[in-house]
C-alpha cells in the first residue's frame, strides 16, 4: 500500500468517500459518530489538502482508505501527559482515518498504519500522536495492536458528539 498525497483536483474523489463511507458504514452510529457536514466537514477536507495534509490509498483506482497527518498538535494535546516532550512540530497527529467499509477488517488499516508510521520517521518525528471517541472500540483496538499506548482522556465538545471523552494515543518512535 502506499499513501498517496491529495492534491485540490481529489477534493471530490475524497469527500465522495468520506460521505460513502458514513453512508455505508453500519457501525457509524456507534463508534465513531461521524455525520458528513459536522466532522468531517468539505471546509475540513479543503484544509488538509490545501496544506498538504491529506493522504489516501486506492486500489485498481478506487479509493480505500483516507487520513489526515498533520505535522503539528493542537493546545488540546498540551493538557496530556504523554511519554515523551517534543515540540509541536515533532509529533504527525493522525486525523479522520477512515477504511472503506468494504475493506474493513482485511488488514488494510494496519498497512494504513504501516505508512503513517514509514512517513512519520522519514519526517524525523517524535512521535504519533491521536484520538479516538471513547466508544471507537474498533480504533482503540486497532491502535493497541499496532502499539500506541492511551496517554489520557479529555473530555472535548465536537460538533457531530456534544461533550463526550476522548482516548488520547501515543506511538513513540524515537
Amino acid at each position: 500500500m502506499q499513501l498517496i498525497k491529495c492534491q485540490l483536483c481529489d477534493f471530490d474523489r475524497i469527500t465522495d468517500f468520506y460521505k460513502n463511507a458514513i453512508d455505508n458504514s453500519s457501525h457509524m452510529n456507534r463508534y465513531s459518530r461521524w455525520i458528513y457536514g459536522q466532522h468531517p466537514t468539505d471546509e475540513m477536507i479543503k484544509s488538509y489538502i490545501d496544506g498538504g495534509y491529506m493522504y489516501y490509498a486506492e486500489d485498481m483506482g478506487k479509493v480505500i482508505a483516507a487520513v489526515a497527518l498533520t505535522p503539528f498538535q493542537n493546545q488540546d494535546y498540551h493538557l496530556v501527559n504523554w511519554s515523551i516532550e517534543s515540540g509541536d512540530n515533532e509529533v504527525l497527529v493522525v486525523h479522520i482515518l477512515c477504511v472503506d467499509p468494504k475493506n474493513q477488517r482485511t488488514g488494510i488499516a494496519t498497512r494504513l498504519m504501516d505508512e503513517v508510521v514509514r512517513l512519520a520517521r522519514n519526517m524525523g518525528m517524535k512521535a504519533i500522536r491521536l484520538d479516538a471517541l471513547c466508544c471507537n472500540e474498533p480504533a482503540h483496538k486497532l491502535y493497541e495492536k499496532y502499539g500506541f499506548t492511551k496517554r489520557g482522556i479529555q473530555n472535548w465538545y465536537a460538533e457531530n458528539t456534544g461533550w463526550i471523552d476522548f482516548f488520547l494515543y501515543e506511538l513513540v518512535l524515537i
